[in-house]
């Protein structure tokens, strides 16, 4: 049995959540900007979406040409998180020409590509045992990650907002330069990430097993990036400045938890089982709306709270359910489609939602959001009858 030197989860922990504070950087500013340059709500889900779409790019690039196979994984983190901060650095550079803005933040979500998923890879390299527990607390690192900015923009609610970005930027620089320089290079594994195979992908649309815990996952992609966009928006309605602030890195950052929790219970009551719970709970939040929009301040934060930790928890469970039942030698490419069109799906969900809001109030919109838990559920039956049949035989003897 392997050991792993105390000192490699809590780095990689650390590098994933300064590497990935980059996701929202300019939505925890977007207030800011919209009272200074007088932009709608609409432009935070297009920012969102251009970061998405970069991400979608820069997911199928590194797999295509194997970045991360062909070069140190170390190294490549150390550079995309280098080029993350240079591109928030731009960001902030030209945050008044709209589309420069998004350039940069497309740019943003390609670099993105380089640490999130290569912190997966660095991680799947050190752990032959465990790597379940291991994987949620770095999906843990990256949801408290993408809800930092909002953390800091409250630490530092006097600080204009230009001073946040450039804190983002060096939170970024920090986490590459951290994993390059306290992790060595990981064991040899065989078989790590392949590049892309398009004729292995099949297994998404002809293997039950892989298309249940692939359709899951989309459901929860439908759902997730757009509760994190609308989150900020909903809590305007009580909150402002600093409350605001916190409150959305509170609420957001509870996922976590959800991730962590998720990953300690999957050994007792299963993969399928725990992001099934997860996906209903958060599903049926959105069905919720209505009633807690218009509840007392501890039912609506409640609300948001568990809203929070179930939409994010089930994360790290569709990976590992998917990763598990690909076939052996098509997992990288199962997982890099997997996530690049459910990354897709995020934009439409983005796009749609934000621009819904402007024409309807939230207790008409939100409940809508239950579409993609619904399907997801459905889609995810398989593979609990097959966890509830395996505990059965266990259970006989």
């Amino acid at each position: 049995m392997e050991t792993v030197p105390r000192h490699v989860l809590p780095v990689l922990v650390v590098a994933q959540f300064a590497g990935t504070s980059l996701w929202f950087a300019v939505n925890a500013v977007m207030p800011d900007l919209q009272r200074e340059l007088g932009w709608p709500d609409a432009t935070l889900g297009t920012l969102t979406s251009a970061l998405q779409f970069g991400f979608i790019v820069g997911t199928l690039v590194f797999a295509l040409l194997a970045i991360a196979d062909r070069f140190s994984a170390r190294k490549v983190f150390l550079v995309c998180s280098l080029a993350g901060a240079l591109c928030t650095l731009g960001a902030w550079a030209q945050v008044r020409d709209q589309d420069a803005l998004m350039a940069w933040r497309f740019a943003t979500g390609f670099f993105l590509a380089g640490i999130y998923p290569v912190g997966m890879k660095i991680a799947s390299q050190w752990y032959r045992q465990g790597l379940g527990a291991a994987l949620g607390l770095l999906v843990g690192a990256l949801v408290l990650g993408s809800a930092s900015a909002h953390g800091l923009r409250a630490w530092g609610h006097e600080l204009p907002w230009d001073r946040l970005m450039w804190a983002v930027a060096a939170l970024s620089a920090g986490g590459g330069v951290l994993l390059y320089l306290a992790l060595g290079d990981p064991p040899a594994r065989p078989g790590s990430v392949a590049p892309l195979r398009f004729g292995d992908v099949g297994a998404i649309w002809t293997d039950r097993r892989v298309r249940s815990s692939v359709f899951g996952y989309f459901g929860h992609m439908w759902e997730l990036y757009t509760v994190w966009v609308l989150v900020p928006l909903v809590l305007a309605t009580r909150l402002q400045g600093q409350a605001l602030s916190l409150a959305a890195f509170l609420i957001l950052g509870a996922g976590m938890l959800g991730c962590v929790v998720g990953g300690l219970l999957v050994q007792r009551l299963g993969g399928a089982r725990v992001a099934s719970f997860q996906l209903a709970t958060s599903g049926a939040c959105c069905l919720m709306a209505p009633w807690a929009l218009g509840a007392s301040d501890l039912g609506f934060y409640a609300w948001l709270l568990v809203w929070g930790i179930t939409v994010s928890g089930d994360s790290p469970q569709f990976s590992a359910l998917t990763a598990r039942n690909a076939p052996p030698q098509a997992v990288g490419s199962v997982l890099t489609l997997t996530n690049s069109i459910g990354f897709a799906i995020s934009i439409v969900s983005i796009l749609l939602y934000v621009e819904w809001v402007q024409r309807a109030p939230f207790a008409q919109v939100l409940p809508w959001l239950a579409v993609g838990p619904v399907i997801g559920l459905w889609a995810m039956r398989p593979l609990l009858r097959e966890e509830r049949l395996a505990r059965q035989a266990a259970a006989r003897g």
